[in-house]
């Protein structure tokens, strides 16, 4: 497929400007490593929390050197960016090889519940022959690379917990932030009592051992990975050549109007009053607005029905995303005169839409052994 082209030629280029600088992980993640390292053993339950889109790329590597068995959960974040039926097949994958596993979206309370019951059942299970288990206190370690969401997991179960155990008492936060590697120490945040249960959010890791270029394309587009090693016109076109082949436009197609449709909608417009036209007019500066996300998923399912060629065809795959970008320019607003500089503005809206599942679900890994 075009896409996976595309990935192994950001992987590439991404891995040979890692070589150039020869780190990958910078002194202050080898220290995390090596804090987080020493408390796993002491822990009683870890928490993996790998993104959803990637249930494989996501993983932690750090957790195979450890034989946690039944003292983990892997818990897919993240799950209303992959959708509940294909996190439901992934949840399917790990429990036929012995792994407790749950997708879970971190904003969702019920969610959030559903979680923090089945770190209660593994922590009552553990502790199942302990005649003390009411007085009993758990650890919880949430470990995962970055931007998968743990500090947002660890202060909605901070939340959740505190109001199912009537405490009181100030709630603390843990620093929350779209950029990967913002958490910068091991922090404990109560999540329940009887027993007391802490989970430590802690700063996230990436292997030592810089990743082959099929995962490290995945951990870039989904923003595992800064925007610095690849340019974003780059990571944006990656991504619309995986768009362009699924079926995922196809539900947009309500959305666009036929030509008398547009005709009607023209002279209608101009029978408005002035002062309603000027309102109008008004350009909507957030690209996150519903009516920008709309006119972009407009402008991606008309761009692609009308395409007539092979997308099989790198080269003719690279002229409809050429087109894309263009017609994005003005779904997004984008008035920049230098055209590189309209695509990169237009790549980054369309990877923050993306990223944030405002143009649909994505599952960039596949399951081992299914041919694609």
């Amino acid at each position: 497929m075009v896409s996976t082209r595309l990935g192994t030629r950001i992987g590439t280029a991404a891995k040979e400007v890692l070589r150039s600088k020869g780190a990958w992980c910078d002194s202050f993640m080898a220290a995390a490593s090596r804090a987080i390292a020493e408390r796993i053993p002491l822990a009683n339950l870890v928490v993996e929390v790998r993104d959803a889109r990637i249930p494989l790329s996501s993983e932690c590597e750090i957790l195979r050197n450890y034989p946690l068995s039944q003292k983990q959960i892997i818990a897919l974040n993240k799950m209303d960016l992959a959708g509940a039926s294909n996190v439901k097949v992934w949840t399917e994958y790990f429990r036929e090889r012995n792994c407790v596993s749950c997708g879970v979206n971190a904003h969702n309370k019920e969610n959030i519940r559903q979680l923090l019951s089945l770190i209660q059942r593994q922590v009552s299970e553990l502790r199942r022959d302990d005649q003390c288990y009411n007085n009993y206190t758990a650890t919880v370690m949430l470990i995962g690379i970055p931007n998968v969401g743990k500090s947002a997991l660890t202060n909605a179960l901070h939340q959740v917990g505190r109001i199912s155990a009537a405490e009181k008492g100030k709630l603390k936060h843990a620093t929350v932030s779209p950029e990967p590697g913002e958490t910068k120490d091991i922090r404990s945040f109560k999540i329940g009592s009887h027993p007391n249960i802490y989970v430590l959010d802690t700063p996230a890791i990436l292997s030592p051992k810089v990743p082959n270029v099929a995962v490290l394309s995945k951990l870039i587009l989904t923003g595992a990975v800064g925007d610095c090693l690849v340019r974003r016109k780059e990571v944006a076109q990656y991504f619309l050549a995986m768009h362009n082949s699924s079926d995922q436009y196809k539900k947009w197609a309500k959305l666009s109007m036929k030509d008398d449709d547009r005709s009607f909608l023209k002279g209608t417009t101009e029978q408005l009053t002035n002062s309603a036209m000027k309102k109008k007019s008004q350009i909507p500066a957030d690209h996150t607005q519903d009516c920008i996300v709309q006119d972009v998923r407009r402008t991606l399912y008309e761009t692609i029905s009308s395409f007539e060629g092979d997308i099989n065809c790198e080269d003719e795959m690279l002229a409809l995303i050429d087109r894309q970008f263009t017609a994005l320019r003005e779904a997004f607003h984008v008035s920049v005169k230098c055209e590189e500089d309209a695509h990169d503005k237009v790549a980054g809206k369309l990877l923050n839409l993306f990223r944030t599942g405002r143009i649909g679900h994505y599952i960039l890994d596949h399951l081992p052994g299914k041919i694609q």
